[in-house]
């Protein structure tokens, strides 16, 4: 659509805009950081920082994550935003804390296809950005099948220990997001 004056001028476009911050009235939802119930069987805590550049955490972020449930199914029910406390649904949403924190609750993933390792899949969206970013948190205790995945593969070591979570003393996932800088997390193009 071209936009013009009353006198047919067109009217050049406006810069893009950045994303965020977000309000706390239209995307945040009951449960919505729980995938899994947290006491349900097999729920885990996945939890981490979102950092700027200079190593900053950012306050006002939201993060969403999509998975497979621990057998590699991945949930295909309507309504994921319906918590009822039984179900897995795969989607959670959340903002980040003060201290740029998050938090979900979940399930470890399971793999999806062969020769591919478990990943959870997020979405990043932020103040200052165009756009949301995309990136994925891979569990850390299969070596082979992080080594045999081709997505793993075609980065370099430094580029992949972006990717991978560390495994918390209690079975959980503990994993940081760097926008920008020395750590940078690799971020994908879809």
């Amino acid at each position: 659509m071209i936009v013009s004056t009353p006198e047919g001028t067109p009217v050049p476009s406006t810069a893009g805009q950045t994303i965020g911050p977000f309000f706390g009235f239209g995307l945040p939802y009951q449960g919505g950081n729980e995938v899994a119930h947290p006491w349900s069987p097999g729920a885990i805590v996945l939890s981490g920082t979102i950092r700027q550049g200079n190593g900053d955490p950012i306050p006002d972020a939201m993060i969403e994550i999509w998975q497979a449930d621990s057998d590699g199914s991945v949930p295909t029910a309507r309504g994921s935003l319906h918590r009822d406390g039984h179900a897995f649904t795969g989607f959670g949403r959340t903002g980040t804390t003060d201290d740029g924190r998050y938090l979900f609750w979940t399930r470890n993933p399971g793999a999806t296809e062969p020769g591919k390792a478990p990943f959870i899949a997020v979405a990043l969206f932020s103040r200052g950005l165009p756009d949301k970013l995309h990136t994925r948190i891979y569990l850390p205790d299969d070596e082979a099948a992080l080594a045999a995945d081709p997505v793993l593969a075609s980065l370099t070591d430094a580029e992949r220990a972006t990717l991978i979570a560390v495994r918390t003393a209690d079975g959980g996932l503990q994993h940081d997001i760097h926008l920008q800088g020395e750590k940078e997390t690799v971020f994908f193009a879809y």
